[in-house]
């Protein structure tokens, strides 16, 4: 991995930030593109520690700068962990919007992939993933980097 994209993926501070950063002044948004209740993936579990075929709140997010999406993102959350998180109330707003403000956020170790995002159809050179906790709380948050913000920033396809 190029350092360029090493600076992207391996960030533990707020994707959002960055990206409205990396905007120079262009316009951010946070595109809804499916928000419900509904089984994760297996492997989507296994990271939660989830016993699988429970249910859990799914939300897919297209991170868009004037319009374009930039990032691709798909979070989960266990039901029994809900509880006063009022997250189906984000709309539009970044979940990070509301992690980042937790005074004690702990982010697990964060895993890349090369691999297309399973859940669109949208192309680009890396993903990554990992879960959030706050105390009770733990979502997984699962982004990946698409092609049109490589040629946006002039970062290299890989």
């Amino acid at each position: 991995m190029s350092p360029d994209w090493w600076a992207w993926v391996a960030s533990r501070d707020s994707l959002t930030a960055r990206l409205i950063e990396a905007g120079a002044g262009r316009t951010f948004r946070v595109r809804l593109l499916d928000q419900r209740l509904g089984r994760p993936r297996p492997d989507e579990a296994r990271a939660l520690g989830l016993t699988p075929g429970r249910l859990a709140w799914l939300r897919e997010v297209a991170l868009c700068l004037e319009g374009q999406p930039w990032v691709v993102a798909r979070s989960v959350a266990p039901l029994a962990q809900l509880r006063g998180s009022r997250l189906d109330r984000l709309g539009e707003r970044s979940l990070g919007s509301w992690l980042f403000r937790q005074p004690d956020l702990a982010r697990s170790p964060i895993e890349i992939t090369a691999g297309p995002a399973p859940f669109h159809p949208a192309r680009g050179p890396w993903g990554r993933r990992s879960v959030f906790r706050h105390g009770r709380f733990a979502v997984l948050v699962q982004e990946f980097f698409l092609d049109a913000m490589a040629d946006e920033l002039g970062l290299p396809s890989r």
